[in-house]
């Protein structure tokens, strides 16, 4: 019976030996723990998880930039000259960002979810609030937090 259980206990550990390497399953030793796991699942379902996100916030971003386009840059105002050249010259910037985003929906590679629709609209609930000039100051006073979040997604 001892020969049995051994050649049983021999068999299944060569049959997963084998079958290991077809299902994806891999050996991680780390230290004294050793942990098998399908790392080639784990990496196919975090690659669509990352491409949701990066497409919820091109997303995201195409509607933020057409807000500053169509609401801020437009409708801001000051008697200073060098900011008016420089608010010209950010929204020439975010023209060239427009077209290129433009590109990547028309390809449908910029695909819009729920979440970046519920994140955009409450942008422009609390933007609506407020008086046009007021709110477009507050927006040009935000631009650098929009900015930083756009490097993050470099």
């Amino acid at each position: 019976m001892k020969a049995f259980g051994f050649a049983f206990g021999l068999f299944f550990a060569v049959g997963f030996l084998l079958w290991t390497p077809l299902t994806g399953l891999k050996t991680l030793h780390l230290g004294s723990c050793v942990i098998t796991s399908n790392l080639q699942a784990i990496q196919k379902e975090f690659s669509d998880i990352r491409d949701s996100v990066h497409s919820e916030r091109c997303c995201l971003l195409r509607h933020l930039v057409r807000l500053y386009l169509d609401r801020v840059f437009k409708f801001y105002q000051t008697p200073d000259r060098r900011i008016l050249r420089k608010t010209s010259s950010l929204a020439n910037s975010f023209l060239l960002i427009k077209k290129e985003l433009s590109i990547c929906h028309s390809r449908m590679a910029c695909h819009c979810g729920e979440e970046a629709m519920k994140k955009y609209n409450q942008i422009l609930s609390h933007f609506i609030e407020l008086e046009l000039q007021a709110a477009a100051v507050k927006a040009l006073g935000e631009l650098g937090i929009l900015l930083r979040w756009m490097e993050e997604m470099m």
